[in-house]
């Protein structure tokens, strides 16, 4: 009579502690995961944010060589040592 006692109220807890665990560990793995593809897009948008911040200038600068190009007082080959030249840099 005991042994069934035992049963019938031990074994629905321990089920239940189980489950628990499982829940909890499965929250962690669910968060590690979203906590990882957070951080690898604020990487790549601290990423993106360090090439705009170059950008405008070599940005302008192409934009000037463009429009010398395009007045004439480069020439082609000049253009493209220069914008080399920016780009490299």
């Amino acid at each position: 009579m005991s042994n069934l006692i035992f049963f019938i109220l031990v074994v629905p807890i321990l089920i239940f502690v189980l489950y628990l665990g499982g829940s909890a560990v499965m929250a962690g793995v669910k968060a590690k995961e979203e906590n990882r593809t957070t951080k690898e897009v604020n990487d790549q948008s601290e990423e993106l944010s360090d090439n705009l911040d170059v950008d405008p200038n070599l940005s302008s600068e192409l934009i000037k060589l463009n429009e010398l190009l395009k007045s004439g007082v480069l020439t082609q080959e000049e253009f493209d040592k220069a914008k080399k030249k920016i780009l490299d840099n």
